[in-house]
């Protein structure tokens, strides 16, 4: 779409939002800019300073509808809330700021999502088109936004774009050259009411592609069973279980790439520097994608054995009294916080809850009550500690205790940790109850931890 001379309103003044207010007017749209909050509330919009665009702050959307040509709203509003519905009825053109960075943007972008796993594998994916040689930009539900990619991205650039569902339910023309969906467990619920409707908003990512274009599926999750049938495009898939046709799995121990009819090895599985058999399956789905793109095999060999992985995923924060500390805030569901207890070899406090999402907590109380040698005892703390104390009840889980702030939870956790213990914070919820966002909390986390 040609953006010069339209009328856009940018609804949600967070990072995405305040990105593509910059791109817009880069591309000569007359830009409002609208939040709910007031300004002084707001962060981040400074590098708005000297651009043409009208500010709107504390004051409904709705109120600034008439006139617009364009709708362009922030990931965390729904596209059910009543001023979307009502500029859909009035005809303007409503999308996400992900939709319109992809329309403004060049290079070839390879999109990753999935329940878990896509930080992991678009910030490995970012460092093996790097080792590649290739200019890259790294974008989306990670941090940073699109929008500021699609401003300086040339045709030659490779773009890896962290994508969320909520992101999907605005994307309209959205195509990824490669497109890898790494799992789907149940999440999010709150907002897509479904798992069938979630399931399809993830679904929606491969919906523009065609034959030329590449889809990467996870083969051994059961959620993922028959989609791949469901694409246009050439499909590969990886398992550390199984062997596949074509794609990524683990044979005697070795990464095996099997495409065109030929198999190369990569390196053992016990290479890949970041630990956990998650991540081994994050290793395999980044190396499907990397060999879609033409990556050559010993690039993608090296990336294996260097990555170190990202901020609050299983981070080792501190070994304090022969305790260590890790930050896995980015554990902001049940399945992440699974694959972070399977992670632990020590005994191991955990520290859970946060904000409500719908979910039920039952398959990490019964896996907790597995490991029970290895996870002995929970701090809860946050809005759902009472939902996830009665699912510990449940199981059969008694070594519970209480915390009323994140300071209090880590250090109840280190009068609980002996030495030779680790102190895990996984909370299985997203942080909005107590934190801006789980980046806030894991970094609030690690500061208590390093003042210990």
């Amino acid at each position: 779409m040609e953006y010069e001379g339209k009328k856009v309103l940018v609804v949600g003044m967070a990072r995405s939002g305040v990105a593509a207010a910059q791109l817009l007017r880069a591309h000569g749209a007359v830009v409002t800019v609208n939040d709910s909050k007031p300004e002084s509330e707001l962060e981040g919009l400074e590098t708005l300073e000297g651009l043409a665009l009208e500010r709107r702050f504390g004051c409904p959307a709705m109120e600034l509808l008439n006139g617009q040509d364009v709708l362009v709203i922030s990931p965390g509003i729904p596209d059910t809330a009543p001023f979307v519905v009502r500029a859909r009825e009035m005809g303007i053109y409503v999308i996400g700021e992900l939709e319109l960075a992809w329309q403004l943007s060049q290079g070839t972008l390879v999109a990753v999502t999935g329940t878990n796993g896509k930080t992991t594998t678009v910030s490995l994916l970012g460092e093996i088109f790097q080792n590649a040689g290739r200019v890259t930009h790294v974008v989306g539900n990670i941090g940073y936004p699109y929008s500021l990619a699609a401003l300086v991205s040339r045709k030659e650039d490779v773009i890896v774009c962290e994508v969320s569902s909520f992101q999907m339910e605005t994307a309209d023309t959205f195509h990824p050259h490669v497109a890898l969906l790494t799992n789907i467990t149940e999440d999010h619920l709150n907002r897509h009411g479904t798992m069938e409707v979630y399931t399809e908003m993830k679904m929606r990512l491969f919906s523009q592609q065609q034959s030329g274009d590449w889809a990467v599926f996870n083969a051994d999750d059961p959620a993922l069973q028959g989609l791949s049938r469901q694409v246009r495009s050439h499909v590969l898939k990886f398992s550390r279980k199984k062997t596949v046709r074509e794609g990524a799995f683990v044979r005697d121990g070795n990464i095996v790439l099997r495409m065109g009819g030929e198999e190369k090895t990569i390196c053992a599985a016990s290479e890949v520097r970041i630990p956990g058999p998650h991540n081994l399956e994050n290793a395999l789905g980044a190396v499907c994608c990397a060999a879609a793109m033409g990556v050559p095999a010993p690039v993608i060999r090296h990336s294996l054995r260097t990555f170190q992985g990202v901020e609050h995923r299983i981070e080792s924060v501190r070994v304090l009294d022969d305790v260590e500390y890790f930050n896995d805030s980015k554990g902001t569901n049940v399945d992440s916080t699974l694959k972070a207890v399977e992670s632990m070899e020590k005994p191991t406090v955990i520290i859970l809850g946060g904000y409500d999402k719908h979910t039920s907590f039952d398959p990490l109380s019964r896996r907790m009550m597995e490991r029970k040698e290895i996870i002995r005892e929970a701090v809860l703390i946050g809005e759902t500690g009472p939902q996830i104390s009665e699912s510990l009840h449940r199981a059969g889980f008694e070594h519970i205790h209480w915390a009323q702030s994140l300071r209090e939870a880590v250090e109840k956790s280190r009068a609980l940790a002996q030495p030779g213990w680790n102190v895990l914070l996984s909370p299985a919820c997203a942080s909005f109850d107590m934190f801006k966002d789980y980046e806030e909390r894991g970094r609030i986390f690690k500061q208590i931890v390093r003042e210990l």
